[in-house]
């Protein structure tokens, strides 16, 4: 399955390069071509193992949020993501892969995941935000990166005996039939890059309207170097009537090894899972969502200027646009007073919306918005923004787009 995603992507560079070539042995791909896109969230984690000097990854800076709601009744069950990145990569594109492989060279069987459909951008493979919606039923994936804040585990890295993340991503979405089997396909050769807390919701285990909960409908796995722990979360979902993740750890023993009791000592209540703004906002605002309208509303708000939860201790103006679901970074002043990086003003924030549902899913369709939210703050507008002078080729000046359903006929 790695060599067929490695196929893949060198058909894509062959293309490109005007080039028509299968090759049947061993095969290169250009390390700075169509390879570097994959890499992305890999590489900011060997950036900081292999000590760069300066990191691109920003302390405390988010990357997505996620929301699982049981809506009233257990008539549905909603899956939501919000990715969060730079501005600058808000150049969308939906995919949807049919790719007929068999499980294996020998085999007959074809894969489960042979039908993908997920959020991409151009020259992906695979998603990254991370969000697909799989033929087997998994709308796998999920994610929200949790990172490593703690140097003494970048030890466990090790290029023998591992798989690059976006690699195991892709292979796991193709041969898992249920959470379990994701999980224990994802967690061979981990690499300890591209670290991150994945959702896998499996909708053939969901029965709408069904009181007691089921098994297997939610599988949460967290990645750092050197550990995976996995576990079937489904019991807590019901419990709740939610999920939500917001880049920070869920199971215990790996937020202690990832170093974030440190970042609560130095920092406070924002690096705690519980106490977290957005965990705070999830907590008080999932009671709204009755129906798809008000998920697309909770994922795509950021009324930082209003709202208590938003406050950040130590921060001058104290209102802040990182907290809140879908991020404005830019909206913070520039000559404010922030206790840690994430916190100031920066060209990034949340730059789209992702929403399926048990009836949506099996025919790969879902509710999808693009650009940072314009609900209750200004739209973004590249031209007036302080994030003018960055490289934005191919986008629109102002993102004032409504959600999009999609459908594929």
């Amino acid at each position: 399955q790695v060599r067929l995603a490695l196929l893949q992507l060198k058909g894509l560079e062959d293309s490109y390069n005007g080039r028509l070539d299968f090759p049947r042995g061993k095969f290169t791909l250009a390390p700075f071509g169509f390879l570097l896109l994959q890499l992305g969230g890999d590489l900011e984690d060997l950036e900081s193992a292999l000590n760069r000097s300066s990191l691109r990854r920003v302390l405390g800076s988010g990357s997505c949020s996620a929301l699982l709601k049981l809506l009233p009744g257990h008539r549905d069950l909603l899956v939501a993501h919000d990715t969060w990145s730079s501005y600058q990569s808000m150049l969308r594109i939906i995919k949807k892969y049919t790719l007929p492989f068999r499980t294996s060279a020998g085999s007959d069987s074809q894969i489960p995941g042979s039908i993908q459909v997920f959020s991409s951008y151009p020259g992906t493979i695979f998603s990254g935000d991370d969000f697909y919606i799989l033929s087997s039923g998994l709308v796998s994936a999920l994610e929200t990166t949790i990172g490593n804040n703690n140097p003494a585990r970048w030890k466990y890295l090790d290029p023998r005996g591992s798989v690059l993340e976006w690699l195991r991503n892709i292979v796991a979405n193709r041969l898992a039939r249920s959470g379990p089997e994701w999980a224990a396909v994802f967690r061979r050769f981990n690499s300890g890059t591209y670290n991150n807390q994945w959702m896998v919701v499996d909708y053939n285990a969901f029965t709408p309207g069904r009181a007691s909960p089921p098994q297997g409908v939610l599988t949460v796995l967290e990645q750092i170097p050197g550990l995976v722990m996995a576990a079937d979360r489904t019991e807590l979902l019901y419990q709740q009537g939610y999920w939500a993740s917001y880049n920070l750890p869920y199971f215990e023993e790996i937020f202690n090894a990832s170093g974030n009791p440190e970042l609560v000592k130095k920092y406070g209540d924002w690096f705690t899972y519980d106490k977290n703004p957005r965990a705070q906002i999830f907590r008080r605002n999932q009671t709204l969502v009755h129906d798809l309208d008000s998920m697309v509303r909770l994922m795509r708000s950021n009324n930082y200027l209003r709202d208590p939860l938003s406050r950040c201790r130590g921060c001058d103006p104290p209102q802040n646009a990182e907290n809140a679901i879908s991020a404005r970074s830019d909206l913070n002043p520039p000559n404010g007073t922030y206790p840690f990086p994430a916190l100031r003003q920066r060209c990034h924030g949340g730059t789209d919306m992702k929403v399926t549902s048990s009836g949506m899913a099996p025919t790969f369709g879902l509710v999808a918005a693009s650009g940072p939210a314009w609900d209750d703050v200004p739209p973004f507008r590249w031209s007036v923004s302080p994030c003018s002078a960055l490289l934005h080729m191919g986008h629109p000046d102002l993102w004032t787009f409504p959600p999009v359903k999609v459908r594929w006929d």
